[in-house]
């Protein structure tokens, strides 16, 4: 059994009852269960639809993100998470760039990185390497000017985490960054490479072994053994290619707002809506959100 699950941008309420009824009665599907009225709901399915990304291309024109996935289940007990643009609206080693007046450069990277199309460790070694002699203090300030946290994630830690699972960071950014925004939402651990520095300034250099995509799925593994869980109960949530091999090895890997070469090696893209879609994917009504 499957579960079709269809949503708008968060608190756009504009997915018509019209649309889910439209698809179950021709997927054949069972009822229409509203997850949040106008935003979120689900209906299931005895099989997988031959057509659903000729469906789901046609509702991204609508601003609808569709995800189909086995019912069975589909309520997890981790949440792994990236932490650039995925748990925070920016990319830190970005934000450092700009204070250093290096922006355009190092954003250039990035991007090449983040769509595959330059190795991960490499891409970090010349960020970093081009903020040599960038004030330990600038972290800081960064943290407090420029860093904000993706709508629904607060929602997001606090609703899994009453439900008793656990939540762990993994990020190719830096452990500065990952220990706040990790301490800020309520992950229970967080992973992440070291920038180095010399006491005043950044050496250029980053700590070894750089935490890469590889590193990513081995958290994975690491964290599910010594939880006494399996990959399938794992929820996880990216945007880059250095994602791509845990959100291929947990139970449910979301891409979200992904890269579209990411993206389109993902079961599982949402595009509008935000964190919050991570909890109606696993079958939580808006009623159930634990918020505040």
């Amino acid at each position: 059994m499957y579960i079709a699950t269809l949503l708008s941008a968060a608190g756009a309420h504009s997915l018509q009852p019209a649309l889910p009824d439209a698809l179950r009665n021709a997927w054949g599907g069972g009822d229409v269960v509203w997850l949040a009225p106008d935003e979120a709901a689900e209906f299931t399915l005895p099989r997988l639809p031959d057509n659903r990304w000729g469906v789901w291309e046609d509702l991204q024109k609508q601003g609808v993100d569709l995800a189909v996935q086995p019912k069975e289940g589909r309520r997890k007990k981790m949440l792994l998470a990236d932490m650039d643009s995925t748990m925070i609206q920016q990319e830190c080693i970005d934000e450092l760039a700009d204070e250093a007046g290096i922006g355009d450069r190092v954003k250039e990277i990035t991007a090449r990185a983040m769509n595959g199309e330059m190795d991960f460790e490499e891409a970090l070694r010349a960020r970093v390497g081009l903020l040599k002699g960038l004030p330990v203090t600038t972290i800081a300030k960064v943290l407090a000017d420029r860093i904000t946290l993706m709508p629904g994630g607060e929602v997001l830690l606090a609703t899994m985490k009453a439900q008793g699972a656990h939540a762990a960071l993994v990020s190719g950014g830096f452990t500065d960054f990952t220990s706040a925004v990790a301490g800020q939402l309520g992950f229970d651990e967080n992973r992440a490479n070291t920038l180095l520095n010399d006491g005043v300034s950044l050496t250029g250099e980053v700590g070894m072994p750089i935490l890469g995509q590889q590193a990513k799925v081995d958290a994975l593994e690491d964290i599910t053994r010594r939880l006494g869980i399996g990959e399938a109960d794992v929820i996880a949530v990216g945007d880059g290619a250095n994602d791509l091999g845990m959100l291929g090895r947990a139970g449910t890997g979301v891409a979200l707002h992904a890269k579209p070469a990411v993206a389109a090696q993902c079961d599982v893209r949402i595009n509008y809506g935000d964190l919050t879609a991570l909890l109606f994917l696993q079958g939580y009504a808006a009623s159930e959100f634990v918020t505040g």
